[in-house]
């Protein structure tokens, strides 16, 4: 059980680095704020190195990675792109980003309740990833 439910947990955190990575990217060249623009690419950068992280623990379990959910990167895509497109304030792409974060926070806490017979280390990583997306949404507060 903890062999599974420690691949399950590098999974969902390998897909949600991933959908974080895409997020960032996606808004990053609409950003106007200089000190905002740092802010994301550095935290772009924390889940890029993350979930490299995350690759090689999966290698070592002999595990493949997980890309998001089509259906939910698709969401988000036309979520980021509708309220953008309306407006493209730094504002407005704090409050995406935000409501991604507090998504992600909100899934991997789920994750690391479901998987409770999952390793140390891998909890560990959920627990940092978590932290990665707390402390992000804490930052972007003071640009919505």
């Amino acid at each position: 059980m903890e062999y599974n439910d420690t691949i399950k947990l590098l999974k969902e955190c390998d897909a949600g680095t991933k959908m974080a990575v895409s997020s960032i990217d996606e808004v990053l060249d609409r950003v106007r704020d200089s000190e905002m623009k740092s802010l994301l690419s550095e935290s772009k950068n924390h889940h890029a190195k993350l979930g490299n992280e995350i690759h090689s623990q999966l290698i070592e379990h002999d595990s493949e990675e997980k890309d998001p959910n089509p259906m939910a990167k698709g969401m988000s895509w036309l979520k980021t792109n509708m309220k953008v497109g309306m407006n493209d304030s730094d504002s407005t792409i704090a409050d995406v980003l935000t409501d991604g974060c507090n998504m992600g926070v909100k899934s991997l806490n789920k994750y690391l309740n479901q998987y409770q017979a999952a390793d140390k280390t891998s909890k560990d990583i959920c627990k940092r990833l978590v932290s990665i997306e707390e402390e992000l949404c804490k930052d972007l507060k003071d640009y919505l």
